[in-house]
């Protein structure tokens, strides 16, 4: 048995090592997704002892739950797992519009059990923040839901520390998940030391930054398309972060790993960090995030790589 983690104050325990799961029926995310390989997918993580799957309606705009939900009815072990789900957002006319008000965030839970097949989710998101609802109004939302057995965690995610501080004003808030990794590393001023202070589990995403982490891009890589509007695919700044991942490799290679390991290792080194979630196309992917479990980095080595992402 992998040595599970809470997650906050909730009476949540995962594995570490989850599952991001936009890339199982996110087909407004990933060009070219085959659904069967998305559903092989989450069984390859469950069979390999991954408890913890992270899923949102604006991953296929509901598509994703409900592949997961197959999966989840086709193995039968629903209690064994902790699936996670994002609600808060709509599309109107083509658009993304943020909704966190009280009744519309209770309509989306029912569709996402509906769609998830099942009668509870385990840890519920808002994912994104609105313009006008008070924050503490729809946690407090979140928390009659709790009350009533739909969900057993909350959580928020993309908030500010303001409208963190807002939504956590009577101490619901068990989880946040936010923008963190070796290249853009924010959180470490504010909101690490605010979700420590309160019991808050921090889990990261984009931990691979689009792949950028992983070793797999060189100077003369060709950037796809749809990767060249990102700020860190700019030909400077590319250049200097391929650069620090490359040096990044000897580690990787002296404990039999790939790169994206050592990185994913180094982020369950931080205190803040409850657990990751990196995403995968395939099975094999996964297979493979489930390696950073063996990696075990020396103080110096966390230091060495802490310093060379300053």
């Amino acid at each position: 048995m992998e040595k599970y983690v809470r997650l906050g104050k909730s009476d949540l325990y995962v594995n570490p090592i989850g599952l991001g799961a936009n890339a199982v029926g996110g087909h407004n995310i990933h060009p070219h997704l085959s659904e069967a390989e998305g559903k092989e997918l989450v069984r390859v993580a469950i069979k390999n002892g991954i408890n913890f799957i992270d899923t949102a309606y604006l991953y296929g705009l509901g598509r994703s739950e409900e592949l997961i939900g197959e999966v989840l009815k086709e193995m039968g072990n629903r209690d064994e797992l902790i699936i996670a789900t994002k609600v808060g957002a709509k599309i109107v006319d083509g658009q993304r519009v943020m909704d966190n008000s009280p009744s519309f965030l209770k309509e989306e839970v029912e569709k996402s059990l509906q769609r998830l097949k099942t009668d509870y989710i385990d840890l519920l998101y808002i994912h994104f923040p609105d313009e006008q609802t008070p924050k503490d109004e729809a946690i407090g939302a979140l928390k009659e839901l709790k009350d009533e057995g739909k969900i057993r965690a909350i959580g928020v995610s993309n908030f500010s520390l303001e409208q963190l501080q807002e939504a956590n004003k009577d101490g619901y808030v068990d989880v946040v998940q936010e923008h963190y990794n070796l290249i853009y590393r924010d959180a470490e001023k504010e909101m690490f030391p605010y979700t420590l202070k309160n019991q808050i589990a921090f889990i990261p995403y984009f931990p691979l930054a689009s792949g950028l982490l992983t070793g797999k891009y060189t100077k003369d890589t060709e950037i796809p398309e749809y990767r060249q509007k990102s700020q860190f695919f700019q030909k400077e700044t590319y250049e200097k972060i391929v650069e620090k991942v490359e040096r990044l490799r000897t580690i990787a290679q002296s404990k039999d790993v790939e790169v994206a390991n050592v990185v994913l290792a180094w982020y369950l080194t931080r205190e803040a960090v409850t657990a990751i979630i990196p995403g995968a196309k395939c099975a094999a992917q996964v297979l493979n995030n489930l390696k950073t479990a063996k990696v075990s980095l020396s103080k110096e080595k966390i230091e060495e790589i802490d310093e060379l992402f300053k």
